[in-house]
């Protein structure tokens, strides 16, 4: 069972606008989320010790069913890393049980998210997105799914 999952990805953007996909919830409310899925709430208290809710729903072939996150903020070096711990919540930003929303009884309580950012040139940058946590039964699911949410970042810059 993973004790964490990554996924670099190469973004044709200069560090600075691939930051922005972190910072501006109407770029976040884009690639938030497995394929098929839509992310409705972003919003976003991006500052050390700030806390953001964001939402991912899932299209109704899958339940339709909407899920809450924080992601509340450990440290912040811009342009270069943001830390922080991703948590299932309700809507309120209120951290819940991940089995009161149907996750698995193994389903991590806390995620400790790392991003870092690399220029490799004047308009490309590579980044790096790192969850720490044990995934039990769905770390294959959140391989995939972190996967397909930077797939949707990438496409932000095509």
């Amino acid at each position: 069972m993973a004790k964490q999952v990554e996924v670099t990805r190469t973004f044709n953007a200069p560090v600075e606008m691939v930051w922005k996909v972190w910072t501006e919830p109407e770029l976040v409310k884009r690639w938030w989320g497995p394929k098929h899925f839509t992310s409705p709430v972003a919003r976003l208290d991006f500052r050390e010790g700030g806390k953001s809710i964001v939402s991912m729903k899932a299209p109704k072939e899958m339940g339709g069913q909407e899920y809450y996150s924080i992601w509340e903020y450990k440290k912040i070096v811009p342009f270069n890393t943001i830390e922080f711990v991703q948590s299932l919540s309700d809507n309120d930003g209120n951290k819940t049980d991940p089995t009161k929303v149907g996750m698995p009884a193994d389903f991590p309580i806390d995620i400790r998210t790392v991003v870092t950012f690399r220029a490799i040139a004047e308009d490309k940058t590579e980044m790096t997105v790192t969850e720490y946590a044990a995934f039990g039964t769905i770390s294959e699911f959140a391989q995939i799914g972190l996967e397909q949410s930077m797939e949707k970042m990438v496409a932000i810059f095509s």
